[in-house]
């Protein structure tokens, strides 16, 4: 067709043939003007809080996605770009800076090049970065954990229909009726019940869950869940303590005060943690304190972080596959472009390690 014959309504039938949603999509599914929702996308602060919430309503119903690859035309096919885009939690976290590391690894001489976004544990701001990164039609997206707000879901759901492979990393607990994307992990309640029974089995008698801090730290809370529901299968007393919102080791020494009584001796017997730089904390404090670990009170980890290998006594933790599970992921949305079909699961192993602080 000659550029003069082509008219604004060729156009946007041509961007329908190929599934995609239209800013003009959305405008009619809002009751607004393309130019309301362009400024939304751009400023969402300069427009009306009531006509916000409708834009953001029709966006997640049409899937309106800005296409952000510079340069591609209307009749260009998504995922050209060989860009495989990831959302974890925290950079900072050597969890997860290996997980990315076994990642990038396996991507290697694929073709497919890594893109990173932290989501810094918020439900909310994963959804946005979805929007944003899923506007690049990467070939793949890895998103880590399986709770996900709607919006977040209804976005997964619908790059998943055009064919792009989603995987869950750092989780494995299919659920009947739940989303069906691929997950890659392992059961983190089934974790927490070890946590609670390997302490038990030592002839601890009164324990406690030291949980995150962070609202959005689900896994750490559903090893908290399970800890409690084996000491209760058990018939042994124990009680969940969140910890303080500071740096990991200064909240451990903190929730630390939590485990004893006020003369200042332990009201548990043994405690595990979400983490280990909260087991180190507490660690380090008890030290300080001048309270036997683990004689007056056993520690329990999770991470096997470098750190608490280096204390005095070292400490019991759990040993994940972190670098395993970014490897597996790569290996699995590899199969998944290759085949065409859906990755499958993979349930990955952890380790209990006994050490000198339980």
């Amino acid at each position: 067709m000659p550029l003069s014959t082509i008219t604004p309504a060729a156009v946007r039938q041509t961007r329908r043939g190929h599934g995609r949603a239209t800013l003009a999509d959305v405008a009619a599914g809002a009751g607004v003007t393309a130019i309301t929702v362009s400024r939304y996308l751009r400023q969402p602060e300069r427009v009306a809080p009531a006509t916000a919430a409708a834009v953001a309503r029709a966006l997640i119903a049409t899937g309106y996605l800005p296409n952000k690859q510079a340069g591609v035309l209307a009749s260009a096919s998504a995922g050209n770009a060989r860009m495989v885009a990831a959302l974890i939690p925290s950079i900072a976290n050597s969890i997860f800076a290996e997980t990315v590391q076994g990642l990038a690894d396996a991507l290697q001489g694929s073709g497919c090049e890594l893109l990173l976004a932290s989501t810094g544990y918020s439900a909310e701001r994963e959804e946005e970065q979805l929007r944003a990164l899923l506007g690049w039609f990467p070939s793949a997206l890895v998103v880590t954990g399986r709770r996900h707000t709607p919006g977040a879901l209804a976005l997964m759901r619908q790059a998943q229909a055009r064919g792009t492979p989603v995987i869950e990393i750092w989780d494995h607990h299919p659920e009947p009726g739940a989303e069906s994307f691929t997950q890659i992990g392992f059961d983190h309640e089934e974790v927490g019940r070890a946590m609670a029974e390997h302490l038990i089995e030592r002839g601890y008698r009164a324990l406690a869950y030291v949980d995150s801090g962070v609202a959005e730290d689900f896994r750490a809370h559903e090893r908290g869940d399970g800890f409690l529901a084996a000491a209760v299968r058990h018939g042994v007393p124990a009680r969940r303590i969140t910890a303080p919102a500071l740096e990991a080791i200064d909240a451990g020494r903190s929730a630390f005060a939590s485990l004893l009584d006020r003369r200042g001796r332990p009201n548990v017997r043994a405690a595990a943690f979400a983490n280990d730089h909260l087991a180190s904390g507490a660690l380090l404090e008890a030290r300080r304190q001048g309270l036997e670990v683990p004689g007056r009170l056993a520690l329990l980890g999770f991470g096997d972080f470098s750190l608490g290998r280096q204390l005095e006594p070292p400490l019991s933790t759990v040993h994940t596959p972190r670098f395993e599970i970014g490897q597996a992921a790569a290996r699995a949305l590899l199969q998944s472009l290759h085949s065409g079909s859906p990755a499958a699961d993979a349930r990955l192993p952890w380790t209990l390690i006994e050490r000198g602080s339980s």
